[in-house]
């Protein structure tokens, strides 16, 4: 239920960035070049990323959306439903793994990275630039995880998920 009474009870984030217009443009321009532009991660990859991030943080609605558009970008359900409870049993690439486990270090405890959780992401075949991205693609669905359940929105029901993903999928970002 939002938290905000201007906002709806069916209340989206697309209604929460109407509350600050100002804010969208430069919001949306960042995911798109982050969650579609070049990177070593392909944006199945990356939008795996920020699910899984949005599942650490119980944030239903983002969790809901980006579980669906990385499904629509070849990311088996069946996997994206197992990562939640053991990445080891995921059947998730192992090379993404320790990418996965350091975001979900940089959500949960921050303070307490080492260099040996980027060593593990280096031995797994990743480069430094790599890395870079899933720190920003973790601290963007943390921001982005903190806007939604802040103003209280719901999840969306499964179809909706399913119509965002597959407008994600074709106009990106940008389309929002």
């Amino acid at each position: 239920m939002p938290l905000l009474p201007q906002l709806s009870a069916q209340a989206t984030v697309l209604d929460v960035f109407e509350l600050s217009p100002e804010f969208t443009p430069p919001l949306m321009e960042y995911h798109q070049l982050l969650l579609r532009g070049p990177s070593s991660f392909s944006v199945a990859e990356r939008e795996l990323i920020a699910a899984y991030v949005s599942g650490l943080n119980a944030c239903g609605f983002c969790h809901g959306a980006h579980t669906a558009v990385a499904a629509s970008f070849g990311i088996s359900q069946n996997q994206l439903d197992q990562m939640m409870q053991n990445l080891d049993e995921s059947g998730i690439d192992e090379k993404i793994i320790p990418v996965l486990r350091y975001v979900e270090k940089l959500t949960r405890l921050p303070s307490k990275l080492t260099q040996a959780d980027a060593d593990a992401v280096y031995a797994a075949g990743w480069d430094e630039e790599a890395l870079n991205h899933a720190i920003h693609v973790c601290a963007l669905f943390n921001f982005m995880n903190r806007l939604v359940e802040g103003h209280g929105i719901s999840p969306m029901p499964a179809q909706a998920n399913q119509q965002m993903a597959q407008m994600l999928h074709d106009k990106g970002y940008e389309g929002l």
